[in-house]
């Protein structure tokens, strides 16, 4: 089966590197054949809005889907007029709006920050009024990575802010007070199955993720059902396939969702050694309407992304148990380089290894 795979960064080298192991060929349109994963899959060079690039990208393929949250969403339609695209371009479309988003998870009961539309400063102003400061200004669309949002702590804040970021259209959220983030990844086939990863923990700095822990510590049966229950009304409403990640605010015992990504995603990279069946492949069972794998953890799990320059690789590698993947990218700031994965059977035995590793790549 040949799969089409929308996107050239490292969620499609991975996809790409998942899907040889089960026989699948994963074709990838991307701008460079030396993308990440035009290095290790067949690439068609072409831009997402070029209708003859993705005409002769999707020939011969039974199936498409993507590994890039900004990829058009007139793209996936095109690509829907002529073959199965997973997730749906309806997903894709609302993942990439945050104010669809948000509207989405307050329509399913699920709960969120208080957020309201910004088209003007007078609907900044009397957002404030209402929501109160602190406050996260965004970008609906377009932003990740930490990009595309302030936080607004005075009206002196909000006045400049806007004066910046007003062209164009904004979205404005409460700050919550949360006592750590975590997300869940969820996999739904084309049949409606559908299975759960374990809550992660994540730490952010500068807004890039910088460390998961899966399972969350501490990660009590109540919060995980709670969570699974949430992202169930999401894939259902949507009638989804592949997987989804939700990004939660923990603030006490409750979750409020943050966002979701409709693709897989770098709070799972730990899935590789970490889980029965990774997220790669079970995105790729998925999509291709084979069975899905168990998402059973092996052990207790982190992972730590390289960002911006590179470890030394003898260094990384005489750690035991640390596994090193690296994205073939050229090293810039703030740019994600690859990850580092640590498998032990006790959370004691993960802190020594996080110990040794944290240093070689966050000196």
């Amino acid at each position: 089966m040949r799969i089409g795979v929308v996107g050239g960064g490292q969620l499609g080298r991975m996809l790409a590197l998942a899907g040889y192991r089960l026989g699948l060929e994963c074709r990838v349109l991307e701008a460079s054949v030396s993308s990440p994963a035009g290095q290790v899959a067949p690439c068609v060079e072409g831009a997402y809005d070029d209708p003859a690039a993705l005409a002769g990208f999707a020939e011969g393929l039974e199936v498409a889907t993507y590994e890039f949250e900004n990829v058009p969403a007139e793209t996936a339609r095109f690509l829907a007029e002529r073959l199965p695209v997973y997730p749906p371009p309806l997903a894709l479309e609302t993942a990439q709006d945050r104010l669809l988003e948000k509207t989405l998870f307050a329509r399913l009961g699920i709960p969120v920050p208080a957020f309201a539309p910004i088209d003007s400063a007078e609907q900044l102003r009397e957002a404030l009024e209402r929501i109160g400061l602190p406050a996260l200004l965004k970008t609906r669309r377009f932003g990740y990575d930490g990009r595309g949002q302030t936080v607004l702590r005075t009206i002196g804040d909000a006045e400049q802010t806007w004066a910046e970021m007003g062209e164009a259209p904004l979205i404005i959220e409460g700050l919550v007070p949360f006592e750590r983030e975590v997300s869940l990844l969820a996999v739904r086939g084309r049949e409606g199955e559908t299975v759960f990863y374990p809550v992660v923990e994540n730490t952010h700095r500068d807004g890039i993720l910088r460390l998961s822990l899966a399972p969350a510590p501490e990660l009590t049966t109540a919060l995980q059902q709670e969570a699974e229950g949430y992202t169930r009304r999401v894939l259902e409403a949507l009638d989804y396939v592949g997987v989804l990640a939700i990004e939660f605010f923990q603030q006490g015992g409750r979750l409020l969702a943050n966002e979701m990504a409709c693709r897989v995603h770098n709070s799972g990279h730990w899935s590789i050694e970490g889980a029965e069946t990774s997220q790669f492949e079970n995105h790729l069972r998925a999509v291709a309407g084979l069975p899905l794998g168990s998402t059973r953890p092996t052990g207790h799990s982190a992972m730590l992304n390289i960002i911006g320059n590179l470890p030394d690789t003898r260094e990384v590698l005489r750690c035991p148990g640390a596994h090193l993947h690296l994205y073939g990218k050229a090293p810039r700031p703030r740019r994600k380089l690859g990850h580092l994965t640590a498998v032990t059977q006790t959370p004691a035995e993960l802190r020594e290894r996080l110990e040794a590793l944290r240093p070689l790549v966050d000196p």
